[in-house]
């Protein structure tokens, strides 16, 4: 699942066992990209990740759709994206 690899690769960052995203992607046969756009899933609101985790998310949120829109870092903003979703 990509929201508990993007966690775990933080908890790399965070440690010091890795120095950089790219050192990710190299690591794991990635793009640097890549890494860097799960890594935005960290930045998600608490509730917003036990949503996802529970299958509870709007359909419409898929990896994809984080891939391809830019990710507010505010959690009320994503609130309002969120929101957005089911209206």
């Amino acid at each position: 699942m990509a929201l508990t690899r993007a966690f775990y690769w933080q908890h790399l960052l965070d440690e010091g066992s890795v120095d950089s995203g790219s050192e990710i992607a190299r690591r794991e046969g990635l793009h640097h990209s890549t890494v860097n756009e799960l890594l935005r899933l960290t930045l998600l609101e608490p509730a917003i990740i036990q949503a996802i985790l529970a299958g509870k998310q709007p359909r419409c949120m898929s990896l994809l759709w984080f891939q391809r829109n830019p990710l507010p870092t505010d959690w009320a903003a994503q609130r309002d994206v969120l929101a957005r979703f089911d209206a």
